[in-house]
């Protein structure tokens, strides 16, 4: 908040990659302001991340959505580089905001919500087995070939994994498990899917 509120007053705080800053379904009694790193945003399960929601990368305020909003944060959110922000109490956040405009306050205000709704439904959708999505995708991205259905990958797993809003490893499990299931074949960046009808009723799952 250029001019209303002066950033330098909250000493800063660092952490490595790994750490955890924020978590699903947390009250906020102070929002973060990242300077420097990369941080995930998604649904962690057992330690890890297993649904990427998005990155952000520093300067940016990582929650202050949901806490103008004054709801809890929707999304668990974990360094991905050594990171440093602030911490800013949400009061104070709050009380710099009522400098602005009423229409200014009233544009923060509907952003923050819009905001909160699209966290909520993107955290929805991470419900939706994440088989099911990555039978989608190949059947979306099959071509005819001689022998059936052929899937050529023009973008990393990792790229993959992103769209599909997935981490990594789901996706390389999925993808194992399709191959056990005989769903599909081939390697590197060629790949067949021998049975697309079982794949279809996979993706209506």
């Amino acid at each position: 908040m250029p001019d209303l509120l002066c950033l330098d007053e909250f000493a800063p705080i660092s952490a490595d990659a790994g750490a955890l800053l924020r978590q699903r379904h947390q009250q906020l009694v102070d929002v973060l302001y990242l300077e420097q790193g990369s941080v995930a945003f998604g649904v962690q399960e057992e330690g890890r991340m297993r649904h990427l929601l998005g990155v952000m990368e520093g300067p940016c305020w990582l929650d202050a959505a949901p806490a103008l909003a004054g709801q809890p944060c929707a999304v668990d959110m974990v360094a991905q580089t050594a990171v440093q922000w602030r911490a800013v109490p949400v009061t104070q956040l709050r009380g710099s905001l009522l400098q602005w405009p009423a229409e200014a306050q009233g544009l923060v205000a509907s952003m923050a919500q819009g905001y909160c709704q699209q966290a909520a439904l993107a955290v929805s959708r991470v419900a939706q087995d994440a088989v099911a999505r990555c039978a989608e995708w190949l059947l979306l991205h099959a071509e005819p070939a001689d022998k059936g259905l052929r899937v050529q990958l023009g973008q990393s797993k990792r790229q993959i994994a992103a769209h599909l809003g997935i981490a990594p490893e789901t996706l390389s499990r999925v993808l194992r498990q399709l191959r056990d299931q005989g769903l599909l074949d081939g390697l590197g960046k060629n790949l067949w899917l021998p049975q697309p009808e079982s794949l279809r009723q996979l993706a209506k799952a």
